[in-house]
């Protein structure tokens, strides 16, 4: 059965997350859908990441097994006749051996979290962004957050209903900056425990409005502590951007 990688869009917003649920819509049941419809059999659509009900991707990645070979554009526009009308798009169907899988040959995740900072109610980017009524201060928040580059203990930062095994996660590269009235945070790791990268986004807002400093946020994640958390950011503002994988995981990508 011919194996294809796909490279998927989607607003979050009429979602209850990616992952399949048995009473609510999700991005991986209307892309198995999808999938059936074009295959005329089963398909059981693997991702590489469980996105919260409301997170939206650029990169999202997938796999499928079809048994008809088809051509790879072939592949990404039928799945998109079929997607019709979610706000999901495939950017791209890849042929990959059956080496490769979208969740265990990921070598790095990519996220970005976007916050406007105006008092004025948003038009254009209302769902798309979290809008917060106050000025943020982005170097602020940049210093604090350096303090979560490295391997650590995240219980602060983990939700209560994460299933890992365990809190202590790397983190390897984290940034904040200001673009206009926009101040994005980008944050990139192997793996994030369940609403890691929201609760760590809440926090850095205490301190880009002045209520935690740099030092504070450090206090907090060495305290491995959940009730040390900030506010838990809403999920309007957080896109997975991208998956990586290496050149020797069944695909060139």
């Amino acid at each position: 059965m011919p194996r294809y990688k796909l490279t998927i869009e989607y607003d979050g917003a009429p979602f209850a997350g990616w992952q399949r649920q048995d009473n609510a819509p999700s991005v991986q049941e209307e892309l198995e859908k999808a999938a059936q419809k074009l295959d005329q059999s089963t398909v059981t659509v693997q991702g590489a990441g469980r996105t919260d009900s409301g997170v939206h991707a650029l990169g999202q990645v997938a796999h499928i097994d079809l048994t008809k070979d088809l051509a790879e554009d072939k592949v990404r526009d039928a799945l998109n006749y079929h997607l019709k009308p979610n706000p999901v798009a495939v950017l791209e169907a890849e042929r990959v051996s059956d080496e490769f899988h979208a969740r265990f040959s990921a070598t790095q995740r990519h996220y970005l979290y976007r916050i406007i900072d105006r008092r004025v109610p948003l038009t254009l980017d209302r769902g798309q962004v979290w809008r917060v009524p106050r000025a943020l201060d982005a170097s602020a928040m940049h210093k604090a957050a350096q303090f979560l580059v490295g391997t650590h203990d995240f219980t602060t930062f983990r939700d209560a209903q994460c299933q890992a095994e365990s809190p202590v996660k790397s983190i390897d590269k984290v940034a904040v900056a200001r673009y206009g009235e926009e101040v994005q945070l980008t944050i990139e790791a192997r793996s994030f425990l369940h609403r890691q990268v929201r609760s760590i986004t809440g926090s850095l807002v205490e301190v880009g409005f002045g209520k935690w400093s740099p030092q504070d946020f450090k206090a907090a994640l060495d305290a491995a502590d959940r009730s040390r958390c900030g506010p838990v950011a809403p999920p309007d503002g957080l896109y997975l951007t991208a998956v990586d994988y290496p050149a020797d995981a069944g695909t060139s990508a």
